[in-house]
C-alpha cells in the first residue's frame, strides 16, 4: 500500500501526517515553536525552528504510522502564507527571522503607496488588496533594513520564499513555489501567471531573488536521502488555506470551507473564473494540476483561534484553549457583551490594518464566561461577513459551508455560525483538512488517483449543523454587531 507524507507548516506549530491511499491518517505528530514579538504589532519566527520542528515531527509521524520511507509514494507540503524569509543561496543562513504574515510592520509603506495611487494596479495584477499582510512589503523591508542585504541581493546571493520555498530547499536543495503561494507575494500576475515586472519594479526587488513557479501537483525533486534514509519525492506545494479547500473537496465552482485557525479563511471555488471583488475580497490562485489553473475568492479574518490563545495567554482565563467551549456554554448567552478580536487589525471586507480589538457591552454582572461566549461569537461574526461579501460578488448564495482546523471541533461555535449564516455548516471526519489536501494533491502526481473527481468518493461528514433562529433575530444581531466593529475601526 503506498503512503503519503504530508507536512502542515502553519503559524504557531508544525505537524505532519501519514496519510494511506484512502485518505485516512495512519500515524501524525505536532510540535508547537516559539512566537517572536520584537514590538507591538511586529510578529516574527526563526527560520530554523519552522525547519528543525518540521523535520523533527515528520519524522516521529513515520514512527508513529509504522511507515517507513521508503513506503512514502511522496511527500506533500503545505504552509502558513505570505509569511517571508531571505536566505543566503550559498550557505542556506537565513538573514533576519521570517516576517510572519500577521506582522504589520509595513502598514506605514502601504499607506504611502495607497497615497501615491498604485492601489488599483495592485488589484487588477494580484486580486490582492495593498495590505502588510502580504510578502512584497515585507521582502522590501528586509532588503532595506537588513545591512547589506540589497547589494547581495542584486548579485544574486540571496533567495526568498515562502515557508514553502524554505522548506522546499531544505529538503531538496531546490528554489521553487507553486501558483497558490506565489499569488500570495503580491508580485504575481494572476492573468499572465507569472511574476510581475511592472510590480518587481514598484518594490524595487530583483527577479533573480525569486524562486521558479511550478503547478501545484508536480515532482518538485528528491529529498536528500540523509534525511529520512532514503530519497522521497516531494510531489506537492500548497498554500495552507488553498489546501484545506482541495482537502475538503470543494473542486467544483460555487464549492466553500471555512478554516477556523490562527485566523479564520473562507475561500469559494470559482473554477478558471478569474473574479474581481467588488467588496473588499482577495482573488487567488487555488491551485493548478496540470496545466489548469483554479481560482479562488477568499476572504481573511485575521484573529480567529488567536482571539481564544489570548483568553488563555493574556487574560488567564482558561488554562488550555479546548476549555473556551465549556466556559462558553456555561452560560445560555453573551448578555450584551461583544468581542471585536481585531487584535492584529480588520481583514476582509474592512481592510483596516489600524483597527484596534475592543469588548464592548460590559456590566458589572459580566463574567469570563460571558467575555468566552461573545469571543467564539466574535469569530463566527467575522466569517459571516466575509460570506455575505463572498454570495454578492459571486451573485449567488452559498447554501453549504465545509469548515476545518483546530476550532471546528467546538460545537457552540459550528452552530452559532450556522445560525448567523442561515445556512448548513458541515464538519468532516477528519479535520486535518489542510494536510490532507496536500496529500491528495501529491498523491495526484504520485498516480495513486487518477483525477480530481475520483477522490469524491473519500469524503466523509461528521455532522451538519443547521440554523434554528429566525432571519429576523439573525439580522438584529448582526446589526448589533456591525455597530461594535464600526467603532473599532481607526
Amino acid at each position: 500500500m503506498p503512503f503519503l507524507l504530508a507536512l502542515d507548516q502553519g503559524t504557531t506549530s508544525s505537524r505532519a501526517i501519514v496519510f494511506d491511499e484512502l485518505g485516512v491518517a495512519r500515524g501524525a505528530a505536532q510540535a508547537e515553536f516559539e512566537q517572536v514579538f520584537p514590538a507591538p504589532g511586529l510578529v516574527e519566527h526563526d527560520p530554523e525552528a519552522i525547519w528543525e520542528s518540521q523535520y523533527a515531527v515528520a519524522c516521529e509521524a513515520l514512527e508513529s504510522a509504522g511507515v517507513a520511507a521508503g513506503e512514502l509514494a511522496g511527500i506533500g507540503i503545505t504552509n502558513q502564507r505570505e509569511t517571508t524569509v531571505l536566505w543566503d543561496r550559498a550557505t542556506g543562513t537565513p538573514l533576519h527571522n521570517a516576517i510572519v504574515w500577521q506582522d504589520r510592520r509595513t502598514s506605514a509603506k502601504c499607506d504611502q503607496l495607497r497615497a501615491d495611487g498604485h492601489a488599483d494596479l495592485i488589484r487588477e495584477s494580484t486580486g490582492l488588496e495593498l495590505d502588510p499582510y502580504f510578502s512584497a512589503t515585507k521582502l522590501a523591508w528586509l532588503l532595506d533594513n537588513v545591512p547589506g542585504a540589497r547589494a547581495r541581493a542584486a548579485a544574486g546571493e540571496l533567495a526568498f520564499g515562502t515557508v514553502d520555498s524554505w522548506l522546499l530547499w531544505r529538503l531538496t536543495g531546490r528554489h521553487a513555489t507553486d501558483p497558490s503561494n506565489a499569488s500570495r507575494t503580491m508580485l504575481y500576475n494572476l492573468h499572465s501567471n507569472a511574476w510581475d515586472d511592472e510590480l518587481l519594479a514598484l518594490f524595487d526587488i530583483p527577479r533573480d531573488l525569486l524562486p521558479q513557479i511550478l503547478p501545484t501537483s508536480h515532482n518538485f525533486g528528491n529529498t536528500d536521502a540523509d534525511l529520512f534514509g532514503t530519497a522521497v519525492p516531494v510531489r506537492s506545494l500548497v498554500g495552507d488555506q488553498q489546501s484545506a479547500l482541495f482537502g475538503q473537496l470543494c473542486v467544483r465552482p460555487g464549492t466553500a470551507k471555512t478554516t477556523y485557525g490562527t485566523g479564520c479563511f473562507l475561500l469559494a471555488n470559482t473554477g478558471a473564473e478569474v473574479v474581481a471583488s467588488q467588496n473588499g475580497l482577495l482573488t487567488t490562485v487555488a491551485w493548478q494540476v496540470g496545466d489548469t489553473v483554479s481560482y479562488a475568492l477568499e476572504g481573511a479574518v485575521f484573529v480567529g483561534g488567536a482571539a481564544v490563545q489570548w483568553l488563555r495567554d493574556g487574560l488567564g482565563i482558561i488554562d488550555a484553549s479546548p476549555d473556551v467551549e465549556e466556559l462558553a456554554a456555561s452560560v445560555d448567552h453573551s448578555d450584551g457583551v461583544c468581542f471585536v478580536p481585531a487584535l492584529a487589525g480588520l481583514g476582509a471586507p474592512h481592510w483596516d490594518p489600524h483597527a484596534r480589538g475592543a469588548i464592548f457591552g460590559l456590566t458589572r454582572g459580566s463574567t469570563a464566561a460571558h467575555i468566552a461566549r461573545a469571543t467564539l461569537e466574535g469569530i463566527a461574526y467575522q466569517v459571516a461577513d466575509v460570506l455575505d461579501a463572498m454570495e454578492t460578488d459571486r451573485g449567488a448564495p452559498i447554501e453549504t459551508l465545509h469548515v476545518d482546523g483546530g476550532a471546528a471541533s467546538n460545537d457552540l461555535l459550528l452552530q452559532f455560525q450556522a445560525e448567523l449564516l442561515q445556512a448548513d455548516v458541515v464538519r468532516p471526519v477528519q479535520l486535518e483538512t489542510t494536510a490532507l489536501g496536500a496529500a491528495y494533491l501529491a498523491g495526484l502526481d504520485a498516480g495513486i488517483w487518477q483525477t480530481v473527481e475520483e477522490l469524491t468518493s473519500t469524503r466523509t461528514e461528521d455532522r451538519r449543523f443547521s440554523a434554528t433562529l429566525t432571519a429576523s433575530e439573525v439580522a438584529a444581531m448582526r446589526a448589533g454587531w456591525a455597530d461594535a466593529v464600526e467603532r473599532t475601526r481607526s
